[in-house]
Protein backbone atom coordinates (compact mmCIF):
# COMPACT_ATOMS: atom_id res chain seq x y z
CA UNK A 1 0.00 0.00 0.00
CA UNK A 2 1.15 3.50 -0.80
CA UNK A 3 1.22 6.38 1.67
CA UNK A 4 -1.91 7.72 -0.02
CA UNK A 5 -3.67 4.39 0.60
CA UNK A 6 -2.69 4.46 4.26
CA UNK A 7 -3.92 8.02 4.65
CA UNK A 8 -7.28 7.39 3.03
CA UNK A 9 -7.66 4.24 5.16
CA UNK A 10 -7.06 6.40 8.22
CA UNK A 11 -9.70 8.84 6.98
CA UNK A 12 -12.14 5.98 6.57
CA UNK A 13 -11.47 4.74 10.10
CA UNK A 14 -12.21 8.23 11.43
CA UNK A 15 -15.34 8.42 9.27
CA UNK A 16 -16.46 5.07 10.69
CA UNK A 17 -15.98 6.40 14.22
CA UNK A 18 -18.03 9.48 13.35
CA UNK A 19 -20.85 7.39 11.89
CA UNK A 20 -20.97 5.01 14.87
CA UNK A 21 -20.64 7.67 17.57
CA UNK A 22 -21.76 11.00 16.13
CA UNK A 23 -24.37 9.25 14.01
CA UNK A 24 -25.93 7.73 17.12
CA UNK A 25 -26.12 11.20 18.67
CA UNK A 26 -28.04 12.41 15.61
CA UNK A 27 -30.27 9.39 16.04
CA UNK A 28 -30.96 10.45 19.60
CA UNK A 29 -32.34 13.69 18.18
CA UNK A 30 -34.60 11.67 15.88
CA UNK A 31 -36.12 9.81 18.84
CA UNK A 32 -36.42 13.12 20.68
CA UNK A 33 -38.49 14.37 17.76
CA UNK A 34 -40.98 11.48 17.90
CA UNK A 35 -41.05 11.02 21.71
CA UNK A 36 -44.43 12.71 22.06
CA UNK A 37 -45.72 15.68 24.01
CA UNK A 38 -43.80 17.49 26.72
CA UNK A 39 -45.29 15.32 29.45
CA UNK A 40 -45.57 11.94 27.72
CA UNK A 41 -42.10 12.14 26.18
CA UNK A 42 -40.32 13.67 29.18
CA UNK A 43 -38.74 10.42 30.42
CA UNK A 44 -37.45 9.48 26.98
CA UNK A 45 -36.02 12.94 26.38
CA UNK A 46 -34.33 12.91 29.78
CA UNK A 47 -32.62 9.62 28.96
CA UNK A 48 -31.53 10.90 25.53
CA UNK A 49 -30.17 14.07 27.09
CA UNK A 50 -28.25 12.14 29.73
CA UNK A 51 -26.82 9.78 27.12
CA UNK A 52 -25.53 12.30 24.61
CA UNK A 53 -24.92 15.27 26.90
CA UNK A 54 -21.37 14.42 28.01
CA UNK A 55 -20.05 13.35 24.59
CA UNK A 56 -21.88 15.05 21.74
CA UNK A 57 -19.20 17.70 21.22
CA UNK A 58 -16.35 15.18 21.40
CA UNK A 59 -17.86 13.07 18.64
CA UNK A 60 -17.50 15.87 16.10
CA UNK A 61 -13.71 15.55 16.46
CA UNK A 62 -13.87 12.68 13.98
CA UNK A 63 -15.56 14.77 11.29
CA UNK A 64 -13.04 17.58 11.73
CA UNK A 65 -10.23 15.04 11.51
CA UNK A 66 -11.58 13.66 8.21
CA UNK A 67 -11.91 17.16 6.74
CA UNK A 68 -8.36 18.14 7.76
CA UNK A 69 -6.84 14.93 6.36
CA UNK A 70 -8.73 15.32 3.09
CA UNK A 71 -7.63 18.94 2.79
CA UNK A 72 -4.01 18.00 3.53
CA UNK A 73 -3.61 14.71 1.70
CA UNK A 74 -6.06 15.09 -1.18
CA UNK A 75 -6.45 18.83 -1.85
CA UNK A 76 -7.91 18.30 -5.33
CA UNK A 77 -10.63 16.07 -3.88
CA UNK A 78 -11.36 18.58 -1.13
CA UNK A 79 -11.65 21.40 -3.68
CA UNK A 80 -13.90 19.40 -5.99
CA UNK A 81 -16.27 18.26 -3.23
CA UNK A 82 -16.41 21.62 -1.43
CA UNK A 83 -17.02 23.64 -4.60
CA UNK A 84 -19.59 21.25 -6.08
CA UNK A 85 -21.40 20.29 -2.87
CA UNK A 86 -21.36 23.66 -1.14
CA UNK A 87 -25.16 23.78 -0.77
CA UNK A 88 -25.60 20.56 1.26
CA UNK A 89 -22.30 21.13 3.09
CA UNK A 90 -23.47 24.58 4.16
CA UNK A 91 -26.74 23.08 5.36
CA UNK A 92 -24.78 20.45 7.31
CA UNK A 93 -22.69 23.15 9.00
CA UNK A 94 -25.78 25.17 9.88
CA UNK A 95 -27.48 22.03 11.16
CA UNK A 96 -24.57 21.14 13.45
CA UNK A 97 -24.48 24.69 14.82
CA UNK A 98 -28.25 24.86 15.32
CA UNK A 99 -28.30 21.43 16.92
CA UNK A 100 -25.56 22.23 19.41
CA UNK A 101 -26.90 25.65 20.34
CA UNK A 102 -30.48 24.49 20.77
CA UNK A 103 -29.39 21.46 22.80
CA UNK A 104 -27.50 23.72 25.20
CA UNK A 105 -30.21 26.38 25.36
CA UNK A 106 -32.95 23.83 26.05
CA UNK A 107 -31.06 22.57 29.09
CA UNK A 108 -30.69 26.14 30.38
CA UNK A 109 -34.29 27.22 29.70
CA UNK A 110 -36.93 27.15 32.40
CA UNK A 111 -39.99 28.20 30.37
CA UNK A 112 -41.93 25.41 28.67
CA UNK A 113 -42.42 27.47 25.51
CA UNK A 114 -38.69 28.07 25.17
CA UNK A 115 -37.87 24.43 25.84
CA UNK A 116 -40.30 23.36 23.13
CA UNK A 117 -38.79 25.83 20.66
CA UNK A 118 -35.21 24.75 21.31
CA UNK A 119 -36.25 21.12 21.44
CA UNK A 120 -37.84 21.36 18.00
CA UNK A 121 -34.68 23.01 16.63
CA UNK A 122 -32.50 20.31 18.19
CA UNK A 123 -34.61 17.43 16.92
CA UNK A 124 -35.20 18.88 13.46
CA UNK A 125 -31.54 19.62 12.85
CA UNK A 126 -30.65 16.14 14.14
CA UNK A 127 -32.64 14.69 11.25
CA UNK A 128 -31.70 17.15 8.50
CA UNK A 129 -27.95 17.12 9.20
CA UNK A 130 -27.36 13.37 8.62
CA UNK A 131 -29.70 13.52 5.64
CA UNK A 132 -27.58 16.14 3.89
CA UNK A 133 -24.39 14.34 4.86
CA UNK A 134 -25.86 11.27 3.19
CA UNK A 135 -26.69 13.21 0.04
CA UNK A 136 -23.05 14.29 -0.23
CA UNK A 137 -21.92 10.67 0.13
CA UNK A 138 -24.43 9.58 -2.50
CA UNK A 139 -23.26 12.23 -4.94
CA UNK A 140 -19.63 11.16 -4.58
CA UNK A 141 -20.45 7.44 -4.79
CA UNK A 142 -22.54 7.89 -7.94
CA UNK A 143 -19.78 9.76 -9.76
CA UNK A 144 -21.36 13.20 -9.76
CA UNK A 145 -18.33 15.05 -8.38
CA UNK A 146 -15.74 15.39 -11.17
CA UNK A 147 -12.27 16.76 -10.41
CA UNK A 148 -11.92 20.52 -10.73
CA UNK A 149 -13.45 23.58 -9.15
CA UNK A 150 -17.24 23.52 -9.40
CA UNK A 151 -17.29 21.13 -12.36
CA UNK A 152 -20.28 19.18 -11.05
CA UNK A 153 -23.91 20.20 -11.04
CA UNK A 154 -24.71 22.58 -8.20
CA UNK A 155 -28.03 20.83 -7.51
CA UNK A 156 -27.95 17.54 -9.43
CA UNK A 157 -24.73 16.49 -7.72
CA UNK A 158 -26.57 16.02 -4.42
CA UNK A 159 -30.23 15.81 -5.43
CA UNK A 160 -30.49 12.55 -7.37
CA UNK A 161 -31.69 8.99 -6.66
CA UNK A 162 -28.44 7.77 -5.06
CA UNK A 163 -28.08 10.91 -2.94
CA UNK A 164 -31.66 10.68 -1.69
CA UNK A 165 -31.01 7.01 -0.88
CA UNK A 166 -27.87 8.01 1.00
CA UNK A 167 -29.73 10.68 2.94
CA UNK A 168 -32.62 8.43 3.95
CA UNK A 169 -30.27 5.57 4.85
CA UNK A 170 -28.14 7.90 6.99
CA UNK A 171 -31.17 9.03 9.00
CA UNK A 172 -32.49 5.50 9.46
CA UNK A 173 -29.12 4.05 10.45
CA UNK A 174 -28.57 6.88 12.94
CA UNK A 175 -31.97 6.18 14.49
CA UNK A 176 -31.20 2.46 14.61
CA UNK A 177 -27.83 2.92 16.32
CA UNK A 178 -29.26 5.37 18.84
CA UNK A 179 -32.14 3.07 19.76
CA UNK A 180 -29.81 0.09 20.25
CA UNK A 181 -27.39 2.13 22.37
CA UNK A 182 -30.23 3.60 24.42
CA UNK A 183 -31.52 0.15 25.34
CA UNK A 184 -28.49 -0.48 27.55
CA UNK A 185 -28.73 3.05 28.96
CA UNK A 186 -32.40 2.48 29.78
CA UNK A 187 -31.61 -0.79 31.54
CA UNK A 188 -29.02 0.95 33.72
CA UNK A 189 -31.66 3.43 34.86
CA UNK A 190 -33.84 0.53 36.01
CA UNK A 191 -36.79 1.69 33.89
CA UNK A 192 -38.56 -1.26 32.30
CA UNK A 193 -40.89 1.12 30.44
CA UNK A 194 -38.02 2.97 28.75
CA UNK A 195 -36.27 -0.30 27.98
CA UNK A 196 -39.34 -1.72 26.24
CA UNK A 197 -39.87 1.51 24.33
CA UNK A 198 -36.35 1.72 22.96
CA UNK A 199 -36.09 -2.00 22.26
CA UNK A 200 -39.21 -1.73 20.10
CA UNK A 201 -37.71 1.31 18.35
CA UNK A 202 -34.43 -0.54 17.82
CA UNK A 203 -36.14 -3.58 16.32
CA UNK A 204 -38.37 -1.47 14.10
CA UNK A 205 -35.65 0.87 12.85
CA UNK A 206 -33.32 -2.09 12.27
CA UNK A 207 -35.88 -3.75 10.02
CA UNK A 208 -36.52 -0.46 8.21
CA UNK A 209 -32.77 0.08 7.72
CA UNK A 210 -32.43 -3.40 6.26
CA UNK A 211 -35.35 -2.77 3.94
CA UNK A 212 -33.95 0.55 2.75
CA UNK A 213 -30.53 -1.03 2.14
CA UNK A 214 -32.02 -3.89 0.13
CA UNK A 215 -34.26 -1.55 -1.85
CA UNK A 216 -31.28 0.68 -2.49
CA UNK A 217 -29.66 -2.05 -4.56
CA UNK A 218 -32.20 -1.37 -7.30
CA UNK A 219 -31.45 2.34 -7.15
CA UNK A 220 -27.70 1.75 -7.40
CA UNK A 221 -28.07 -0.63 -10.31
CA UNK A 222 -29.54 2.07 -12.52
CA UNK A 223 -28.08 5.23 -11.01
CA UNK A 224 -24.60 4.20 -9.77
CA UNK A 225 -23.52 1.16 -11.83
CA UNK A 226 -19.84 1.36 -10.82
CA UNK A 227 -20.74 1.16 -7.14
CA UNK A 228 -23.40 -1.48 -7.79
CA UNK A 229 -20.95 -3.74 -9.63
CA UNK A 230 -18.44 -3.48 -6.80
CA UNK A 231 -20.99 -4.16 -4.08
CA UNK A 232 -22.43 -7.22 -5.84
CA UNK A 233 -19.12 -8.76 -6.93
CA UNK A 234 -18.00 -11.76 -4.90
CA UNK A 235 -14.36 -10.84 -5.48
CA UNK A 236 -14.82 -7.22 -4.45
CA UNK A 237 -17.23 -6.01 -1.75
CA UNK A 238 -20.03 -8.60 -1.59
CA UNK A 239 -18.44 -10.48 1.36
CA UNK A 240 -18.35 -7.21 3.33
CA UNK A 241 -22.00 -6.53 2.41
CA UNK A 242 -22.95 -10.01 3.65
CA UNK A 243 -20.99 -9.39 6.85
CA UNK A 244 -23.04 -6.25 7.39
CA UNK A 245 -26.25 -8.21 6.92
CA UNK A 246 -25.16 -10.89 9.38
CA UNK A 247 -24.26 -8.23 11.93
CA UNK A 248 -27.64 -6.58 11.54
CA UNK A 249 -29.52 -9.85 12.03
CA UNK A 250 -27.34 -10.73 15.00
CA UNK A 251 -28.09 -7.38 16.63
CA UNK A 252 -31.83 -7.96 16.26
CA UNK A 253 -31.45 -11.42 17.77
CA UNK A 254 -29.46 -10.03 20.68
CA UNK A 255 -32.13 -7.40 21.29
CA UNK A 256 -34.84 -10.05 21.43
CA UNK A 257 -32.80 -12.04 23.95
CA UNK A 258 -32.00 -8.99 26.07
CA UNK A 259 -28.25 -9.07 25.41
CA UNK A 260 -27.77 -5.34 24.95
CA UNK A 261 -23.97 -5.15 24.94
CA UNK A 262 -23.88 -7.78 22.21
CA UNK A 263 -26.60 -5.86 20.37
CA UNK A 264 -24.47 -2.70 20.48
CA UNK A 265 -21.41 -4.49 19.14
CA UNK A 266 -23.32 -6.24 16.36
CA UNK A 267 -25.20 -3.09 15.36
CA UNK A 268 -21.97 -1.11 15.22
CA UNK A 269 -20.34 -3.87 13.22
CA UNK A 270 -23.24 -3.97 10.76
CA UNK A 271 -23.19 -0.24 10.10
CA UNK A 272 -19.39 -0.09 10.01
CA UNK A 273 -19.23 -2.99 7.54
CA UNK A 274 -21.74 -1.25 5.29
CA UNK A 275 -19.54 1.85 5.23
CA UNK A 276 -16.44 -0.20 4.45
CA UNK A 277 -18.30 -2.08 1.73
CA UNK A 278 -18.65 1.26 -0.06
CA UNK A 279 -14.91 1.87 0.30
CA UNK A 280 -13.98 -1.60 -0.98
CA UNK A 281 -16.44 -1.41 -3.87
CA UNK A 282 -15.05 1.96 -4.99
CA UNK A 283 -11.33 1.28 -4.45
CA UNK A 284 -8.98 2.51 -5.92
CA UNK A 285 -11.26 5.32 -7.10
CA UNK A 286 -11.72 8.34 -4.86
CA UNK A 287 -13.94 10.30 -7.25
CA UNK A 288 -15.71 7.83 -9.52
CA UNK A 289 -15.81 6.99 -12.31
CA UNK A 290 -12.15 7.56 -13.25
CA UNK A 291 -10.23 9.53 -10.60
CA UNK A 292 -7.96 7.19 -8.59
CA UNK A 293 -6.42 7.83 -5.19
CA UNK A 294 -2.86 8.21 -6.42
CA UNK A 295 -3.94 10.62 -9.17
CA UNK A 296 -5.02 13.33 -6.72
CA UNK A 297 -2.87 12.74 -3.64
CA UNK A 298 -0.46 15.31 -2.26
CA UNK A 299 3.33 14.97 -2.45
CA UNK A 300 4.83 11.96 -0.63
CA UNK A 301 6.51 14.27 1.89
CA UNK A 302 3.15 15.78 2.83
CA UNK A 303 1.51 12.37 3.16
CA UNK A 304 4.32 11.10 5.39
CA UNK A 305 4.09 14.10 7.71
CA UNK A 306 0.29 13.80 7.87
CA UNK A 307 0.56 10.13 8.84
CA UNK A 308 3.21 10.83 11.47
CA UNK A 309 1.25 13.70 13.03
CA UNK A 310 -1.91 11.58 13.02
CA UNK A 311 -0.08 8.77 14.85
CA UNK A 312 1.07 11.17 17.56
CA UNK A 313 -2.43 12.64 17.83
CA UNK A 314 -3.95 9.16 18.13
CA UNK A 315 -1.70 8.34 21.07
CA UNK A 316 -2.92 11.47 22.85
CA UNK A 317 -6.57 11.48 21.82
CA UNK A 318 -7.85 7.92 21.66
CA UNK A 319 -7.00 6.85 25.25
CA UNK A 320 -8.62 10.05 26.54
CA UNK A 321 -11.81 9.39 24.59
CA UNK A 322 -11.93 5.76 25.72
CA UNK A 323 -11.44 6.80 29.34
CA UNK A 324 -14.22 9.38 29.02
CA UNK A 325 -16.66 6.78 27.66
CA UNK A 326 -15.68 4.34 30.42
CA UNK A 327 -16.26 6.94 33.11
CA UNK A 328 -19.69 7.86 31.84
CA UNK A 329 -20.73 4.21 31.62
CA UNK A 330 -20.03 3.61 35.30
CA UNK A 331 -22.79 3.77 37.93
CA UNK A 332 -22.66 6.79 40.21
CA UNK A 333 -20.85 6.28 43.56
CA UNK A 334 -24.08 6.75 45.52
CA UNK A 335 -25.58 3.69 43.87
CA UNK A 336 -27.63 5.68 41.41
CA UNK A 337 -26.89 6.19 37.79
CA UNK A 338 -24.41 8.62 36.36
CA UNK A 339 -25.07 10.80 33.36
CA UNK A 340 -23.66 8.32 30.88
CA UNK A 341 -22.87 8.68 27.21
CA UNK A 342 -23.64 6.11 24.58
CA UNK A 343 -21.02 7.48 22.20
Amino acid sequence: MSAADWLISLMWLALTAYVLLGGADFGGGFWDLVAGGSRRGAAQRDLIEQSIGPVWEANHVWLIFVIVLCWTGFPAVFAAVASTMYIPLTLVALGIIARGASFAFRKASTQLRERRLFGAAFAGSSVLTPFFLGTVAGGIASGRVPPGIGEGGIVTSWWNPTSVLGGVLSVVLAAYLAAVYLCADARRTGSAILLRAFRLRALTSGLVAGGVALGGIVVLRYDAPVLFNGLTSLTVALPVVLLSGVGGLASLGALLRGHYLAARLCAGGAVGALLWAWAVAQYPLVLPPVTAIDDVSARPEVLSVALAVSAVGAVLLIPSLIWMFVLFQRPAPDGGQSEHGHG
